[in-house]
């Protein structure tokens, strides 16, 4: 009908929630999810097998590359949160930080387009291996018994309060850190890949219209698609770097000696 949005062939609209949840590849546990998060394993290993299979002092491009983000989480994040007990983490936040990274920029790479991490089940994953180092090390470091008591029992309160106090640091320190730390994640990936969603798919939309105005229209959506992608890359670097972040803050606050 003249005037009206209508759908090209093929491109539902508006976008859907199954358009989160790729057709399988080969049953259940071969999906295009899978395949991207091996994907990003295999482009890390690579990229650091290749960039220090033969180190030398005066680094090579890709050495200096290498370094200078396993530089950026040691110096920024590991030792900013942690003091010097964050050196010897920093391995591990690197590669958590890229792994990340590479995910999320998944978003706007053709043919993929999509991150892994805009799906709850994968953020989950990753706040789950960095929740069960946290308490690990924590318990580790302090004993069960001290470490509830360090993490629960504020120093300095009257202990009628207690009874108020331990719930809430008990839901803070058990509960809503791993939960926020999936979340935030998922939460910034979602809505980034449904964003360019909505730009892209409706810029085919509208150049499907009958209608010349809303065609022209399209380049609008199709320029704001184009810009939301660039955008996506910020969210996906800065992403990264939170989660990172909080993981190495988490972790510094079960070796401190003090609540």
């Amino acid at each position: 009908m003249s005037g009206q949005l209508v759908a090209a062939e093929g491109l539902p609209w508006p976008p859907r929630v199954e358009d989160f949840y790729p057709p399988d590849l080969a049953g259940p546990w071969v999906t295009k999810f899978t395949l991207m998060i091996w994907l990003a394993v295999g482009l890390l290993i690579i990229f650091f097998m290749a960039t220090y299979r033969n180190p030398k002092l005066v680094p090579s491009k890709g050495q200096w590359m290498a370094e200078s983000i396993y530089g950026l989480v040691r110096d920024n994040i590991a030792r900013e949160q942690m003091g010097k007990d964050g050196i010897r983490f920093a391995p591990y936040f690197t590669v958590l930080f890229c792994f990340i990274l590479v995910t999320n920029l998944f978003g706007i790479v053709p043919g993929l387009q999509i991150s892994p991490n805009s799906h709850i089940a994968f953020p989950i994953v990753l706040a789950l291996i960095s929740y069960v180092m946290y308490l690990y090390i924590g318990v580790r470091k302090h004993g069960l018994g001290r470490y509830l008591k360090q993490s629960l029992i504020l120093p300095g309160i009257p202990w009628p309060m207690h009874a108020l106090l331990i719930p809430i640091e008990f839901l803070q320190t058990f509960i809503v850190r791993p939960v926020t730390l999936a979340v935030r994640l998922f939460a910034n990936m979602f809505a980034g890949h449904l964003i360019l969603l909505v730009f892209t798919i409706g810029g085919f939309v509208m150049l499907a219209s009958d209608n010349l105005f809303i065609q022209v229209g399209s380049i609008a959506s199709f320029l704001m698609a184009i810009l939301m992608a660039f955008f996506e890359v910020l969210v996906a670097l800065l992403q990264a770097y939170v989660f990172v972040t909080l993981t190495a803050n988490y972790i510094g606050s079960s070796l401190a000696d003090e609540h």
